[in-house]
C-alpha cells in the first residue's frame, strides 16, 4: 500500500488509554510507503517511524477542530484508504471527502453502545473492522473480525509462584460500565468464606459519570488507584495472579489480551472472550458475585505448573490471533478487498 491515512484522537504512547494505538501504527508503518496520521492532539515523542506523519487538527472549539480536520484530511488525499479509529464522527467528516473518490473508508470500532451517530457512520464507511463479530453492536455485512491488535513484545510473560495469598488486578475506567461493584462484592464474600484475596484497582475518572462513580466506589472501602502509563502495565502484571475484568458484554477490552499476552490468569465475564478461554473455566456472570466467586476459588487451587500451562497457552492464543501484526494485516487486506 502506498499511502494510508489513519485518523485518531491522540498519538501518545504513554496514554493510559489510547497508548495502545502506537504500535498499531507501526505495524501499518511496515506495511505502507507512507502513513499520514491525522490527530486531535500527539505527544513530541511518539516513537513512530520516519514514514509517518502526524498531523494534529485539534482546536478550542467543536467548530474549530472540524475545520482544521477537513483542511488537513483534503491535503493527505488522495490515498489508497482511510481508516477511523473509534470515533464514528471520524467517517461521517470523511466521507464527502473520500467516498466520491472510491477511496475505502474504514471504521475500527470496539464498543457495546450503539448510537444514531454509529449507525450513521456504518451505512458512511466501507467497511466495519472489529475484535469480533460480537463487538460491534449493528448487524452488519460490512463487520470484518480482525482480533484486537496486541503488542506482545511489550508484555514480558510472568510466571510468579503461586503465594498464600490471591492477589487480583482491576485495570480500566471508573466507569459503571465496567461492573467493578460485582468484583468488590465478589472479593468480599470469597473473604468471608476464608479465601484470602486481594485487590488492586487503578483507573481513570475523566468526565462527571466517571468521577461520580469513583466516589461510590470510594464508598466500598477499597482503596482505588489512579491510571497509570501503559510502561508501567508490565510491572502490575508481575505482582499479580489474575486480571478481573466485568466489563459490559460486546465490548473486549483490550486489557484482558495484553494481561493474557503477559500470560497472567485472566477471569472475565464478557462472552466475547469465549475463544480466548476455550477449555478453561475463566468466565463468570456478570451480575453474580458469587459466579466470580467460583472462578477465584479455581484460580486459588491451580498449582505453579497449572498456572504456568494456562499461562502461555493464553499468550499463544493472544499471538496468534490479536496480535498488532495480525491485526495490520486484517487493516491492509479489509482496505483492498
Amino acid at each position: 500500500m502506498r499511502r494510508l491515512v489513519f485518523v485518531t484522537q491522540r498519538v501518545d504512547p504513554e496514554d493510559p488509554v489510547l497508548g495502545a494505538t502506537v504500535p498499531k501504527l507501526r505495524a501499518l508503518a511496515e506495511r505502507a510507503d507512507e502513513v499520514v496520521v491525522l490527530a486531535q492532539a500527539a505527544a513530541p515523542a511518539n516513537g513512530l517511524p520516519d514514514n509517518v506523519e502526524v498531523r494534529t487538527f485539534g482546536a478550542g472549539g467543536r467548530l474549530g477542530r472540524g475545520v482544521r480536520f477537513e483542511r488537513e484530511l483534503a491535503r493527505a488525499l488522495p490515498a489508497d484508504a482511510v481508516v477511523a479509529h473509534m470515533i464514528p464522527l471520524y467517517v461521517l467528516l470523511s466521507a464527502p471527502l473520500v467516498r466520491p473518490r472510491r477511496i475505502p473508508l474504514l471504521l475500527w470500532f470496539t464498543h457495546w453502545k450503539r448510537s444514531r451517530m454509529l449507525e450513521a457512520a456504518a451505512l458512511a464507511a466501507t467497511r466495519i473492522v472489529s475484535v469480533d463479530r460480537r463487538s460491534f453492536p449493528i448487524d452488519s455485512a460490512k463487520v470484518r473480525p480482525i482480533g484486537h491488535g496486541i503488542d506482545v513484545s511489550e508484555f514480558p510473560c510472568v510466571e510468579a509462584e503461586p503465594g498464600p495469598t490471591l492477589r487480583l488486578l482491576v485495570l480500566g475506567r471508573y466507569s459503571p460500565a465496567k461492573g467493578i461493584p460485582t468484583i468488590l462484592r465478589a472479593v468480599e464474600e470469597a473473604r468471608a468464606e476464608g479465601l484470602q484475596v486481594d485487590v488492586e484497582l487503578h483507573g481513570t475518572a475523566s468526565n462527571d459519570l466517571e468521577r461520580a462513580h469513583r466516589l461510590e466506589l470510594e464508598a466500598l472501602g477499597f482503596p482505588l488507584g489512579d491510571a497509570v502509563p501503559r510502561s508501567e502495565l508490565p510491572q502490575l502484571f508481575s505482582r499479580s495472579d489474575a486480571l478481573v475484568n466485568n466489563m459490559e458484554a460486546g465490548a473486549p477490552d483490550k486489557v484482558v489480551y495484553e494481561a493474557a499476552a503477559s500470560c497472567l490468569a485472566v477471569l472475565a465475564s464478557n462472552p466475547v472472550f469465549d475463544e480466548l478461554f476455550d477449555g478453561y473455566e475463566l468466565g463468570f456472570d456478570r451480575d453474580d458475585p458469587a459466579s466470580l466467586v467460583e472462578r477465584l476459588r479455581w484460580v486459588a487451587g491451580l498449582g505453579a505448573a497449572e498456572r504456568r500451562e494456562l499461562g502461555r497457552t493464553l499468550r499463544e492464543r493472544v499471538v496468534s490471533r490479536h496480535s498488532v501484526d495480525t491485526w495490520a494485516d486484517g487493516i491492509i487486506e479489509a482496505a483492498t478487498r
